[in-house]
């Protein structure tokens, strides 16, 4: 009996064990274990998730955090593209230079490095505290700075073992010959990219595509020596050759600029250009443009007037008037009409500068070289009609872009055929009641000069060595309307209102033109005229073109526009070595 109990107690502790939790025994171990590794199996799978998300998903973006923080990323710029005049003389280049950075968590003494700064670059040395003390591992000291000065101050950091301080090779745009041609050149800012003139026109061309220097990286953001780096090369920009001829275009801003204070004008262009082609030689409008000093050079400044802003043209217009009528048929230089002392345009009288006593039989040819507003004005009312001249306006191109190869070209405000009043066509006829930038103007006599068919004006020759083909509008009038035309406009040179502007032993033929100015308050301004000349030489086989307009001055073209033009003419043949005309007179031609 004893041993039976003992036996007994044993197994009832035996199975009191078992029923615990991870006990032995059936219900015991098993329960335990499933538990225990239940546990196991969820953490094993959130941390293999863990895993593959570290791994798979976010791998890319952890590996480009990673690499961002321990690489930098240096702009490696282009070298933009030469421009050259027509006779291959360099406008703007790109010339090497440094631009400095810094690393403000190795700058121990700032304010001793600014110093230096200051004592090589200018200022004070406060301006280069911002740079310097700034909490990054990076930050631009100064852009484009000349090698020898870089060398400088790397030489004086040095010698103070002053560190913190970079340099990369960068490059700078300069100008050969100074301010001359800044408003067709235009401006290039410190990005590299062209921001005004042909500059900013032709910047995809000249820009190229910039490179890049990725490199490795300590801690404090510091280049490491013998570091892997990447680097893409830059592609260098395109050389442009212009049909720019630089000297013509200095004479054009000595004279223009002269010829302003001398003529009381608020302001002055020039435009030169090769009819026959649609190259110009020169360009410019006051004030001129000071690259040298870009702070103090107005945005006005920066642009050409005769492409970007509209005048009324003024008497010049009288000879797209008399083409449109020739080429129609309806007269002739020689046809007759009785001119009064004043004609109705509209509710408005048109009448002449001329003082007359009365009523005068006039040729067509006399109407210009005594710019009759009142003989034209006849012309246009009584004979062409307000449809064949609005046709015919519109087939010179008044009112409509050139394509000149220049930025902010104007259209102009020109009154549409459906839109006349009264008073359009007889004072459109003599170049009121409409305002176009003088490059339509000079397009227009263009015309008549190359026998009546139209060329773009345009600044560019060639790029990266390939000529660019520069296209002919279609024939806006005949051969021998524009020989007719061109006939009565060299009676306007050596007997009218040009005569001022001749050149001895050139044939030209011109019109001067001396348009009232719009005043904010309606109607004309007193004593405020746009005198202008435009003409080509020689005659018989034009080979250059001269445009000259005074904006606001109180003197008639005949004095004033006139001797200017004669002026930039006279330097135009000289350095184009256009000959004499053996034909030239100076003989009067009968009214």
């Amino acid at each position: 009996m004893p041993e039976a109990s003992y036996d007994e107690a044993s197994r009832a502790r035996y199975r009191s064990r078992a029923s615990r939790p991870g006990g032995s025994g059936p219900g015991g171990f098993d329960n335990g274990t499933r538990m225990i590794l239940a546990v196991l199996l969820a953490a094993f799978v959130i941390v293999a998730a863990r895993l593959v998300w570290l791994q798979v998903v976010d791998a890319p973006g952890l590996s480009g955090a990673a690499e961002q923080h321990r690489t930098n990323v240096i702009t490696l710029h282009a070298k933009r593209g030469t421009i050259y005049d027509r006779n291959g003389n360099v406008l703007a280049m790109s010339v090497d230079c440094k631009t400095i950075y810094c690393n403000p968590k190795e700058i121990a003494d700032p304010s001793g490095v600014a110093r230096i700064l200051a004592a090589n670059l200018g200022g004070s040395a406060s301006d280069y505290s911002p740079a310097l003390t700034t909490d990054s591992t990076f930050s631009y000291v100064e852009r484009q700075v000349d090698t020898d000065v870089a060398d400088t101050i790397k030489r004086q950091l040095s010698d103070a073992k002053l560190a913190g301080v970079y340099y990369l090779d960068d490059t700078k745009r300069v100008y050969p010959y100074g301010d001359v041609a800044s408003q067709v050149l235009g401006v290039v800012g410190t990005d590299g990219d062209g921001l005004t003139g042909l500059e900013y026109y032709y910047n995809d061309a000249l820009s190229g595509t910039d490179g890049q220097m990725i490199v490795e990286t300590g801690l404090t953001g510091t280049p490491i020596a013998g570091g892997t780096s990447q680097v893409t090369e830059a592609k260098n920009g395109q050389d442009l050759v212009l049909s720019i001829d630089i000297d013509i275009q200095e004479k054009a801003e000595e004279v223009i600029s002269r010829a302003v204070g001398d003529y009381d004008a608020d302001s002055g262009s020039v435009m030169v250009t090769n009819p026959k082609t649609g190259e110009i030689y020169a360009a410019c409008s006051t004030p001129l443009a000071r690259l040298s000093d870009l702070a103090n050079t107005s945005s006005e400044a920066l642009t050409l007037k005769p492409v970007t802003a509209s005048y009324e043209p003024g008497s010049m217009f009288k000879i797209l008037t008399v083409a449109i009528g020739v080429e129609n048929g309806l007269f002739n230089s020689e046809s007759v009409y009785n001119v009064p002392l004043r004609i109705l345009a509209g509710d408005d009288w048109v009448t002449d500068d001329e003082p007359r006593g009365g009523a005068e039989a006039m040729t067509v040819r006399t109407m210009l070289v005594r710019s009759s507003n009142v003989g034209v004005s006849l012309l246009s009312q009584e004979v062409i009609g307000g449809e064949r001249f609005a046709k015919g306006v519109d087939g010179f191109g008044i009112g409509h872009a050139t394509g000149i190869d220049y930025p902010g070209e104007s259209e102009g405000i020109v009154t549409g055929y459906e839109d006349y009043t009264g008073a359009t066509l007889g004072a459109m006829a003599f170049g009121q009641a409409l305002a176009v930038p003088m490059v339509q103007i000079v397009r227009a006599f263009a015309i008549v000069a190359n026998d009546g068919v139209p060329t773009t004006p345009h600044f560019l020759i060639s790029k990266a060595g390939e000529e660019v083909d520069w296209p002919s509008g279609d024939r806006v009038v005949s051969k021998a309307t524009a020989d007719e035309v061109t006939d009565m406009m060299t009676s306007v040179m050596t007997d009218g209102t040009g005569r001022r502007g001749q050149v001895g032993g050139y044939t030209i033929a011109g019109k001067t033109g001396t348009g009232e100015q719009a005043s904010e308050s309606g109607g004309y301004q007193a004593g405020k005229y746009v005198a202008s000349l435009c003409g080509f030489a020689n005659a018989g086989d034009p080979e250059v073109l001269v445009y000259v307009g005074l904006n606001g001055t109180p003197h008639l073209a005949l004095s004033s526009a006139a001797p200017t033009f004669k002026e930039i003419m006279e330097a135009a043949v000289t350095d184009l070595g256009i000959a004499p005309d053996a034909s030239a007179t100076t003989t009067s031609t009968p009214n």
